[in-house]
């Protein structure tokens, strides 16, 4: 039994002496056949052919025994060039690896336990290595022999053990069942989250699945907040490689002199999506929740008003009528009358500013000017009504005191926003002939298939990166409403054999990004195509980007396919854990016994017995200390309906189209988008 259940290999190799042997006496008998078999020396040649034979298979399955302990230690080096990175255009590649079963768990069991330590621990002479070079790593008369321990050929038995850190026995006891893993790219429509810790492999694993996006030609977007330069340069190549230069947009508010100009409250489906996107990035907890709503209101107000006057919003609109609504009653109102046909309003209103009495105005109204108070005192006399007029004069009769005390949690976001190069490249002048950088367009983008970098440059401003990105999402997810009802190509020609093309949106540390506009950006936009990857670094980000446990349970439960490396809290590892079912886990204990005989007469005085004792215990398949323990590039991943698949990602190795640093992206963007010289 213990045959079948125990993987018996953490044991000296005793089948390579048994080879060695077995070629002895084969060498024997082919030197001297006569000697052993005088009469038939055929025969003693054809044993020692069937002795080198088993020779060969006991030399085979000791080597096998000696590999397997070797890959508990170290595992063979995985590097894949960007050309060698495989493609389908039905499944996503992840790296290697294979489905974690109840026998994996038995290996890992069995490799952890004091005995098979022993087998696999670094011996004293690797250790003695990594003193010597540390007591001679200033010493340059020793250098050579530091260098030799250090090398990494094949040959070098003492080189260290990789900087991944974790258990490589996590993976050493399946890399004999490693395959290349694949997921259909149906499932990915279901949105995949990817949860793991600080540099152990996101931005890697991000790069793998991003390249393959791009290589399909599918639409690809990418939200980095921290504006990783790497992951820029990476899709710039990979836009080459693919032939997409020209469909390959960058908007990085770090570079804010070759980024393509976007306006975050530009676009919407339904006006309050403006006032939403804005006061969304404001405090909504206790007593900030009143100032919010009032935010809101305000921001409506304006926007409302913009958009009845055919002037699309942006946020230094907002700003400057947020700071003085009179500009913008005044001109709303002129349009409004001149709309009613109204004669002879503007010397009525004239009039009446003049015969004003500073004495009868209440206190809200005394620092306002006389004729806006005329225009709103015309529309009372003449008891004209209009939503947009009423709510602008709902906002210009607030004491002035009051209301900038209501709006003084906007005032400062609203001032981020629009200051600066930053300020210039989210509120951009339509009409300005003279600035040649593009204005990002999501509908435009999404016919012409193209591939967005979104760098949001956190680490200078999180407000800004966060008021930013979660505008882009919800402006996508404006955008994916209109493709589920009426494709992306209302307004133009149908063409013979359109098929629309998938979106995939990659989220970086999209806990920064999350607001209540995701939630039905994972809901129902898989219809639309949209299929959604979020990295983030534990489970209770998600909580703290949301506000809200409900909400954030909300967004996990969206998210189907799960891939999780290293993770450092139990909270986070038990999001994979509590999915997983148990398994039956054999250990085998040796017990020794004697017995005084209790017969004088028989000429026996004990007895002795020894055997091994096989337990059985239900336990986790996979425990929160195994995720926590992970190696770098290496992940348990929930594929295919809820299997549980062991992965490693292949190291970046060579490409030659990758730019040498951001220097000679910038100097692309100026000469072949901007048009400037070289």
């Amino acid at each position: 039994m213990s045959q079948r259940i125990f993987d018996n290999r953490l044991r000296p190799a005793v089948e390579l002496w048994v080879a060695v042997i077995l070629l002895g006496i084969a060498a024997v008998l082919i030197l001297q056949p006569g000697q052993w078999s005088p009469l038939m020396p055929g025969i003693a040649v054809w044993a020692a052919l069937g002795m080198v034979l088993l020779a060969l298979y006991r030399f085979w399955q000791g080597w096998h025994i000696l590999q397997y302990r070797a890959n508990l230690k170290r595992l063979p080096h995985y590097v894949l060039d960007a050309d060698e990175i495989p493609l389908s255009r039905h499944k996503l590649f992840l790296g290697k690896g294979f489905q974690w079963t109840q026998t994996h768990s038995q290996r890992l069991v069995e490799a952890r336990s004091p005995e098979g330590r022993v087998w696999i621990q670094p011996g004293k002479l690797y250790q003695w290595a990594r003193a010597m070079e540390l007591r001679y790593e200033h010493r340059p008369r020793m250098q050579w022999l530091t260098n030799l321990t250090r090398s990494s050929r094949w040959w070098n038995t003492l080189k260290p053990l990789p900087p991944v850190g974790g258990d490589p026995a996590l993976h050493g006891v399946g890399v004999e069942d490693e395959r290349d893993t694949w997921i259909d790219l149906g499932d990915r429509v279901a949105h995949t989250l990817v949860l793991g810790t600080t540099r152990v492999g996101k931005t890697r694993l991000a790069e793998l699945l991003v390249t393959q996006d791009i290589r399909r030609g599918e639409i690809v977007v990418v939200f980095d907040p921290k504006g990783d330069t790497e992951l820029l340069a990476r899709m710039w190549a990979e836009c080459k490689r693919a032939g997409r230069l020209d469909q390959f947009h960058i908007f990085h508010l770090g570079f804010p002199e070759i980024s393509e100009r976007y306006n975050p409250v530009g676009s919407f489906g339904r006006v309050t999506e403006v006032a939403s996107r804005i006061a969304g990035q404001l405090p909504g907890s206790g007593n900030s929740a009143t100032f919010k709503e009032f935010a809101w209101r305000f921001t409506n107000i304006v926007a409302n008003a913009l958009v009845a006057l055919g002037r699309r919003p942006d946020y230094s609109a907002i700003a400057r009528y947020v700071t003085n609504i009179e500009p913008l009653m005044m001109e709303y109102y002129a349009f409004w009358f001149e709309r009613e046909g109204i004669e002879n309003w503007r010397e009525q209103v004239n009039t009446i500013a003049q015969n004003i009495d500073p004495k009868s105005l209440t206190m809200a109204l005394k620092s306002r000017d006389f004729k806006a108070i005329a225009y709103t005192q015309f529309a009372k006399t003449r008891d004209l009504y209009d939503p947009v007029a009423d709510g602008l004069r709902s906002a210009f009769e607030y004491d002035k005191t009051y209301f900038d005390k209501l709006t003084a949690s906007l005032l400062p976001l609203l001032e981020k926003l629009t200051t600066g190069k930053s300020g210039e490249l989210l509120a951009p002048h339509y009409g300005d002939r003279n600035d040649k950088r593009p204005i990002l367009d999501w509908m435009e983008v999404i016919r012409q298939r193209g591939v967005v970098y979104v760098g949001l440059d956190a680490l200078s401003d999180a407000e800004v990166a966060g008021a930013v990105g979660n505008s882009m999402f919800a402006d996508l997810t404006s955008i994916a409403g209109q493709l589920y009802k009426h494709g992306d190509n209302l307004g133009l020609p149908e063409l013979a054999g359109h098929k629309r093309a998938k979106i995939a949106i990659h989220a970086d540390e999209f806990n920064e990004l999350v607001g209540n506009e995701f939630i039905p950006l994972l809901n129902k936009a898989g219809g639309s195509g949209v299929q959604v990857t979020a990295y983030t670094q534990t489970a209770s980000d998600i909580e703290a980007g949301i506000g809200e446990k409900p909400k954030a349970g909300q967004i996990q439960g969206n998210l189907n396919t799960l891939i999780m490396l290293r993770v450092k809290n139990e909270e986070t590892a038990a999001v994979l854990t509590d999915q997983l079912a148990k398994v039956r886990i054999y250990t085998k204990t040796a017990q020794s016994a004697a017995t005084d005989s209790s017969e004088p007469g028989s000429g026996v005085e004990f007895t002795s017995s020894n055997s091994d004792r096989i337990t059985e215990a239900e336990t986790d398949i996979l425990t929160p200390a195994d995720l926590v323990q992970l190696p770098k590039g290496q992940a348990f991943a929930l594929l295919d309906g809820g299997k549980l698949f062991k992965l490693r990602l292949p190291l970046a190795g060579a490409d030659p189209l990758l730019p040498k640093d951001m220097q000679a992206i910038i100097r692309w963007v100026r000469t072949e988008r901007l048009g400037e010289d070289s």
